[in-house]
């Protein structure tokens, strides 16, 4: 009982000092009124680079990600940590540009300014939503309160443990706006990092470093077609997935559009690249394969018993205040950008046009909380928690892309078009997936659906509405141009 105490405190005193902390940082009043669109979803442009890359790294770093991917045990998942880099550079040289240029204050926000027409940018924020509310939110809160279980051993059900992290997510989302999240984000991600790497170093330890005895499957980096990232698919919807995640999701993007500059952004977004090329990929792969050969194929239950197993008791306790910090950020990021989504994409312009932010953003986050926790129980089926987000993504994520991609790379789009290609994408790529198609991975159909979904835009806008599509890349600088648009 005395161990399990001292864990126990040691989790509510780290727990209650990122709190503190996050408090004293953000408690200096600041020029800005506080409810205005900019301040309270963009942080009145104040975040500095480190606050962009702790963030964007710690609102990834979850424990769909530290729990789902090790629980694959196998080295091929590094492949999705790998592939974000490109994701990440594309963002900060590519499409950030664009966003600061157009004064974004929702990635959606530039379909609108790009295409015309405010009906597309509704229905995209409301797809966002969707995903947040059925998929992101519920999945993050059932990974997060199922680590918390296996590690503390609570006799609790999960949806409780969900909910308990969900009110604390809630909280900080509602009192202090995107600039608190990205405080705690930031002490979080230095803390859990730093101990996510120590858990990987005493876990190979545990196995005295050799993993001679552990199937070649597991350890491999080439994967075969029946595995869950086949080689292939790194050349197909790879690069889409990871474009599409980190350039036009705005709870990612949301950060990077925080900062007073796009010097300052671009900074922050390529700091979190650096992290995801040299910690991630060591985090979310080694101790799931180490748990492999300590406890056999245990699934999404690997990662909470090796901490449990590696770490001594009063560090594990800090460990799991860390792991819920993950926990919350995903959480309240994901509030903090739907209440966004929602209020600047559909109450101002269909609603009212100058709402209270606050109140507004308040009551759609406590919202989006109680439906959020509610559907955690659907997820406790699932033989792969990271594969299911990865194909349930594919529903809006491709769709989705293709209307971005119409709306930068070609002019003389009618928004009608992109949209009819969106509905019919996400229909055509759930049937596709889940009913038709059983022999081609579900990369490789993300990618066709892009492909199908553009093609059908284009198509539609000539047929249906008469006009002829072009190329058109004015937003772009090209060395030895004179075209000077995406300069900020």
């Amino acid at each position: 009982m005395q161990v399990d105490f001292v864990q126990t405190a040691i989790f509510l005193l780290v727990t209650a000092g990122i709190g503190f902390f996050t408090w004293l940082k953000c408690r200096t009043p600041r020029t800005h009124t506080g409810d205005s669109n900019r301040d309270y979803f963009l942080a009145g442009g104040s975040l500095t680079w480190p606050y962009i890359a702790g963030s964007i790294t710690l609102t990834n770093l979850s424990t769909d990600q530290l729990v789902g991917m090790n629980g694959n045990q196998m080295l091929l998942i590094a492949w999705w940590e790998l592939a974000a880099v490109s994701g990440l550079v594309i963002l900060a040289f590519v499409f950030l540009p664009l966003y600061y240029k157009h004064q974004c204050t929702t990635t959606t926000e530039l379909l609108e300014k790009k295409l015309g027409g405010k009906a597309l940018r509704a229905t995209i924020s409301t797809l966002f939503l969707l995903g947040g509310a059925l998929i992101y939110l519920p999945i993050g809160l059932y990974t997060g309160a199922l680590f918390m279980k296996t590690m503390f051993g609570a006799d609790l059900p999960i949806v409780v443990i969900a909910g308990a992290l969900a009110a604390v997510g809630t909280a900080y989302a509602v009192f202090g706006g995107l600039r608190a999240v990205a405080v705690s984000d930031t002490y979080s991600g230095v803390g859990i990092l730093g101990l996510a790497l120590l858990v990987a170093f005493l876990a190979a330890q545990a196995i005295d470093f050799d993993f001679s005895s552990i199937p070649p499957e597991r350890l491999t980096m080439l994967g075969d077609k029946d595995s869950p990232i086949p080689f292939s698919t790194l050349f197909t919807g790879m690069i889409f997935i990871q474009i599409f995640y980190w350039s036009f999701n705005q709870t990612i993007t949301q950060r990077a559009m925080a900062a007073p500059s796009l010097a300052e952004a671009r900074r922050g977004v390529l700091a979190a690249a650096a992290i995801r090329l040299l910690i991630i990929p060591i985090i979310i792969a080694v101790p799931g394969v180490v748990a492999y050969k300590l406890y056999g194929d245990i699934g999404d239950a690997a990662y909470g018993r090796v901490v449990a197993e590696v770490l001594p008791s009063w560090l594990s306790g800090a460990f799991a205040a860390m792991m819920a910090a993950a926990v919350l950020t995903s959480v309240n990021s994901g509030l903090n950008s739907a209440a966004a989504l929602y209020v600047c994409d559909i109450h101002e312009p269909y609603f009212k046009p100058n709402p209270r932010v606050r109140e507004l953003a308040v009551a759609i986050t406590i919202g989006l909380t109680l439906f959020a926790v509610a559907l955690v129980p659907f997820y406790s089926g699932a033989q792969s928690i990271i594969n299911l987000v990865q194909q349930l993504n594919g529903l809006l994520s491709m769709p989705i892309l293709s209307a971005f991609f119409l709306a930068i790379f070609f002019k003389n789009v009618d928004p009608r078009a992109a949209l009819a290609a969106v509905v019919a994408g996400t229909i055509g790529y759930g049937l596709a997936s889940f009913f038709w198609v059983k022999d081609i991975h579900y990369i490789h159909t993300m990618l066709a659906t892009l492909i199908a979904c553009m093609a059908f835009a284009l198509a539609v806008n000539r047929m249906a509405f008469g006009r002829k599509a072009a190329l058109n890349f004015d937003d772009f600088v090209f060395p030895g141009s004179r075209n000077t648009a995406a300069h900020v």
